[in-house]
């Protein structure tokens, strides 16, 4: 059997390992923080093969004639010795997987449809490709193996090349330059625009939830768009654009005022991202609790009149908290009850995260 089939069998035997705990996968952060690049690395339990260990000869023991139930085996404690052990029997193996990998499993676990972009938002990217070798070009272009493998021709066919003194010297017609050709393809531009509530009421706890849903969003997203953008805002009763670390280990305190976000949201979006290049996806995560009902007026008319005629979708999650009231939701709920711009979803612990990752991506938008 080939290096190649091992290879493919072992990543089939991975994935089927990730298919079969991957609500496990999803709702714990551990792989999170072993991103590299465009991999994760997921430990994988593993079962160690049992091995024969010989003893010298001629000792009495179990098995040789002279022991008794319950004497020890060689080197192991007799009934009673030692304290109980509380390690698993498994050990663990470090598999890495890409982004990639991980968005099919999902699409396939969770039966998502592939994203359709706006077809106004596609933009055709003009890309370089070196695809051969030629006769002429500039400087910075020539390829100095291939030169001197025509050099290198050219001697051995004239009879003037000496093994024992391997000079070469390439003339002007032996230089090689690298080609190239262009080719416009097809390119959809995307921003994901993360928004999260860090008010007093918003615990730890809530905020590793935002982050395992966003990490899930974002490989599902980046399987749909080649290069995609994400922007970070924190708001309690202000808003404020953050890096990711920091969108993750803000404190919480202070009261709410949603539109903040909202506001400062839009003026990302009319800066850098203009509607008509860009596929945008802002997500708000929060417990519901808003310091007004005429600060929840402001977020709707903000949602009707700027967000839902500019966005792909807006995604709304309600992280359950014991000290929020979730009044949020409703109001969104009664609002905007038959707007498929608009997708609500309630968290209400980690288990159920893929339902409403479902209900944030089920829907192809």
């Amino acid at each position: 059997m080939s290096i190649k089939e091992d290879h493919r069998r072992f990543k089939e035997i991975i994935r089927g390992r990730i298919k079969k705990h991957f609500k496990k996968y999803v709702t714990h952060g551990e792989m999170i923080g072993k991103r590299e690049k465009d991999f994760v690395k997921i430990p994988i339990p593993s079962i160690e093969i049992p091995r024969l260990k010989y003893g010298p000869k001629q000792q009495g023991g179990v098995g040789q004639g002279s022991g008794k139930p319950g004497d020890a085996l060689d080197g192991q404690p007799g009934d009673g010795q030692g304290p109980a052990g509380n390690a698993p029997g498994q050990h663990l193996l470090e598999a890495e997987v890409s982004l990639d990998e991980l968005a099919d499993i999902l699409g396939e676990q969770l039966e998502l449809p592939r994203i359709e972009p706006k077809g106004h938002k596609n933009l055709k990217t003009e890309k370089v490709k070196y695809s051969g070798r030629g006769q002429v070009g500039p400087d910075s272009l020539r390829h100095f193996k291939a030169s001197y493998k025509e050099a290198l021709k050219r001697s051995i066919a004239s009879g003037t090349y000496n093994p024992e003194e391997p000079f070469v010297v390439p003339i002007r017609r032996d230089i090689r330059y690298r080609t190239f050709k262009k080719s416009i393809k097809p390119q959809a531009n995307a921003v994901v625009i993360y928004m999260m509530d860090v008010s007093g009421s918003m615990g730890e706890e809530q905020k590793e939830i935002v982050r395992l849903e966003s990490f899930w969003i974002n490989t599902w997203l980046n399987k749909n768009y080649k290069g995609i953008e994400t922007r970070f805002i924190i708001h309690d009763a202000a808003a404020k654009e953050v890096d990711e670390e920091t969108f993750f280990k803000t404190s919480e305190s202070g009261g709410t005022l949603i539109s903040s976000a909202y506001k400062l949201c839009q003026q990302i979006i009319e800066s850098d991202y203009p509607v008509d290049e860009w596929n945008i996806y802002p997500f708000h995560f929060s417990d519901g609790d808003n310091w007004s009902g005429e600060d929840t007026r402001i977020c709707i008319q903000l949602l009707k009149d700027f967000f839902l005629p500019n966005v792909n979708m807006f995604g709304y999650g309600q992280v359950e908290s014991k000290y929020g009231s979730g009044q949020f939701y409703k109001d969104l709920e009664k609002e905007f009850v038959e707007d498929e711009r608009i997708v609500l979803s309630k968290i209400e612990n980690r288990d159920k995260l893929l339902d409403s990752i479902k209900e944030f991506l089920g829907k192809g938008r």
